[in-house]
């Protein structure tokens, strides 16, 4: 017993100790956030330099001892040779823009966009891998917008894409001088959805009444919980098609060799059958065009990191611990399924 009291008393030392230092290091990370201006910093990142690595890695383990002597006495007499005559090279810019349906990523996009601007030559180029499924009209709309700020300023606009870009994500990409696809990417869906539940009829069958009050005629034209008419129906159904007139106007716009009417029907088509419907410029994955580029060009990727709190850092990683598990669990559901 006299044991476990000592125990008991150290362990409660111990914890106090613990408690102190985490609560000292709160207090820290707080003025420091608060003495801080900025939202966020800048980070750029040679990518000639990464694909010289990959390359040299390689050749450490593939080449016998003497050719990779060769080798690394030619790199050194080529490159003593070009810091003694320095040849301009022009540079090219990547960002990357991975959607949700809130095109969250315009924040980073938006500071990218304009630290390109305010150095980069007409000679220059912009990359953007752009990966997005589409969503909120207006969230798309203003992502269009800060590449428009590109293609607007003269700057030759290059997109890549590798996976999907649908809808909004199509909006987007449209904006660029060319556009090009790996051959199994996902693009187009140029149309407009929108839905909701209504469950007027459940809440009448159980005596709840809801009132919906509005000034203006169509101030809410469909409600989840109110009764819907007909004329609401048509005032809904006639903004999405006024939504659409719109789509389809910035489409054609920036891409106006395409018969609009043919493929703004909210249909999606793979790379290959992109090409023949002109959606897109060429096949090629973004891998395949930035290596050649990096032969001939300086690439730079950009990427604006916003400063986080340090309650959106703990909220962001409990998060990304649940998304792990329940991604998790859903593949092995699906592995299950599979094997039975």
């Amino acid at each position: 017993m006299e044991f476990l009291a000592e125990y008991a008393g150290f362990l409660a030392r111990t914890v106090t100790v613990v408690v102190a230092i985490v609560l000292i290091l709160l207090v820290v990370a707080v003025l420091r956030q608060k003495g801080q201006r900025s939202s966020g910093h800048l980070s750029v990142r040679k990518l000639n330099e990464f694909y010289r690595e990959l390359r040299e890695h390689l050749e450490d383990s593939v080449l016998h001892k003497d050719q990779l002597k060769r080798q690394r006495k030619a790199e050194a007499k080529a490159h003593k040779a070009e810091q003694k005559k320095p040849v301009d090279k022009p540079r090219v810019f990547v960002l990357d823009f991975d959607g949700d349906i809130k095109a969250s990523a315009t924040e980073q996009l938006r500071h990218e966009v304009t630290a390109v601007l305010s150095m980069a030559q007409p000679s220059d180029e912009v990359v953007v891998r752009l990966e997005s499924g589409g969503g909120m009209v207006h969230a798309y709309g203003l992502a269009s917008s800060q590449l428009a700020r590109l293609r607007d300023a003269g700057l030759p606009l290059t997109v890549c894409v590798d996976k999907v870009a649908a809808s909004g994500g199509y909006m987007m990409a449209c904006v660029a001088n060319r556009v090009l696809a790996a051959p199994f990417a996902v693009l187009g869906s140029i149309g407009v959805v929108a839905q909701l539940p209504n469950v007027h009829r459940l809440l009448k069958k159980h005596d709840i009444d809801v009132e919906v009050l509005t000034a203006g005629e169509f101030k809410r034209t469909l409600t989840v919980f109110g009764e819907n008419t007909e004329k609401g129906r048509e005032k809904f159904q006639e903004d999405l098609e006024l939504t659409h007139q719109l789509f389809k106007g910035f489409v054609s716009r920036y891409r106006p060799q395409l018969d609009i009417d043919k493929v703004a029907t909210g249909e999606v088509w793979l790379g290959l059958s992109a090409l023949e419907h002109e959606l897109v410029d060429a096949l090629q994955t973004s891998d395949e065009y930035l290596a050649r580029r990096a032969n001939e060009a300086e690439l730079f990727q950009l990427r604006f990191i916003n400063r986080k709190s340090l309650q959106e850092r703990i909220g962001l990683a409990a998060s990304v611990a649940i998304d792990r598990v329940l991604l998790g669990w859903w593949e092995r559901l699906l592995q299950q399924r599979f094997w039975q």
